[in-house]
């Protein structure tokens, strides 16, 4: 008779990441991962400048120290510049004070290029316990998912495969996962913005998409309002 209100409060006290956002205006982010390659990095810079939006990055301490001038270019073009860890380790299997350390190293190497800290982290591979979300919080930042995946990092994917999948799924408040190494990047980025834009929607960066002052995140990783 039990068994439901346990699962619930279980549920519910479960540490979530930020998924999406609830919003009843028409905004959605997109975002992207950057950890390996550096090929389009410029490409998307252009296409992002040609429509006159900005996006978040979430890089790779890592990928900061090989393509430097990669970082300051997203960065003086408008584009914010987030955690991505230094390593793209497996943050579930860190301790408290790896995962502190792991983090603010590649926070330094970020400021030191932008001459901004960064506020929000995204796990690497996505994965991450109660550990995990309370200590990044405990620093002072908070950690964000998505909830429309491209899956660009598969090259069987076309970019009209990879349309048909992200198009479909926009709402208000949406955060939108990408890579600065995606396959089909350079073919379905520009139509993906342009339908979004037609459809009403207006492209903010994820620290633009946030909710200000008191808020909750519900057992769906939805951020609302308290």
């Amino acid at each position: 008779v039990n068994s439901p209100a346990i699962v619930g409060v279980s549920a519910s006290n479960r540490q979530l990441p930020v998924y999406c956002v609830q919003r009843d205006d028409r905004v959605v982010a997109m975002s992207f991962d950057a950890a390996w390659g550096n090929e389009d990095t410029q490409t998307i810079i252009d296409i992002l400048n040609k429509y006159d939006i900005n996006t978040t990055f979430f890089v790779v301490g890592d990928w900061v120290d090989k393509y430097p001038e990669s970082v300051r270019a997203l960065a003086e073009n408008g584009n914010e510049i987030m955690n991505h860890s230094s390593t793209h380790s497996h943050f579930s299997q860190l301790s408290h004070s790896d995962i502190i350390a792991d983090i603010t190293a590649c926070n330094e190497k970020i400021a030191e290029l932008t001459g901004v800290t960064p506020t929000l982290f995204r796990c690497p591979y996505g994965e991450y316990n109660d550990n995990v979300i309370t200590t990044v919080r405990d620093m002072g930042y908070e950690v964000w998912q998505w909830d429309i995946d491209t899956i660009d990092w598969k090259e069987e994917r076309s970019a009209q495969t990879i349309l048909d999948t992200v198009i479909p799924k926009l709402h208000p408040g949406c955060v939108i996962l990408c890579h600065n190494n995606g396959y089909k990047i350079k073919e379905y980025l520009p139509t993906l913005i342009e339908t979004a834009q037609e459809q009403g929607y207006e492209f903010v960066t994820v620290s633009e998409l946030r909710l200000e002052g008191d808020t909750i995140i519900d057992v769906n990783g939805t951020q609302k309002a308290a």
